[in-house]
């Protein structure tokens, strides 16, 4: 199904639960967030969705997800990496996490925003570390006005003012996912501990499927 049709399909409500689960729950660090909404920006721009109704609904879900996301992290996130380091949790990781915290502050909330699966985690570890509530909302409202809205609206300009901008969605919306993972896979391949993290968990992974 392409991706206006499947917007189409779950409507507002869906939209609202894909964004909500993407911003702070642990199973959403696998969801198109940035395309979401770009793409349905889109459709408000050809009058198939309600611009004001799909502001509102992304910027609440986005806002929403993050403090639910801070909140879990807050009250039982510690515990989760008190467990054995698993395929997606390591305690070197909430550390690091913590220090890139100390060294950037309150403004990864905003930057997170703009990394996949990076967005899911952010909240959750801002609520274990030390980052106080009213602190963290502040760059949460203003995470999700410049990822929720700014990308619906970019969506919903470009579908304005470019002709015929059907032809070019799909190419556009690539070019976003593209943009959108590049910064942590740079970083990725810049850090030689994580790739050989990567590298061990795959292999984990592979004995486990082979048995």
């Amino acid at each position: 199904m392409e991706l206006t049709a499947f917007i189409e399909t779950i409507g507002y409500l869906g939209l609202f639960a894909i964004i909500f689960a993407e911003s702070g729950l642990l199973i959403g660090f696998f969801l198109p967030g940035d395309s979401l909404l770009f793409t349905a920006g889109f459709l408000a721009s050809q009058n198939i969705l309600s611009l004001p109704i799909l502001i509102v609904t992304c910027f609440v879900a986005a806002v929403l997800g993050d403090s639910v996301g801070y909140t879990f992290g807050h009250k039982i996130g510690r515990r989760l990496f008190k467990k054995e380091d698993s395929l997606f949790f390591h305690k070197k990781n909430l550390l690091k996490a913590e220090a890139f915290y100390e060294k950037h502050g309150a403004k990864t909330i905003v930057i997170a925003r703009f990394m996949p699966v990076i967005r899911t985690f952010a909240p959750i570890v801002a609520g274990i570390g030390s980052m106080k509530y009213s602190t963290f909302i502040r760059f949460n409202i203003i995470g999700g006005i410049l990822w929720a809205i700014g990308l619906n609206l970019l969506g919903y300009f470009l579908g304005n003012l470019i002709p015929d901008v059907n032809k070019y969605l799909l190419p556009i919306v690539v070019v976003i996912i593209i943009a959108s993972v590049a910064p942590a896979i740079i970083h990725i391949i810049k850090d030689k501990e994580q790739r050989q993290d990567i590298k061990f968990a795959l292999v984990k992974l592979i004995k486990k499927i082979t048995v």
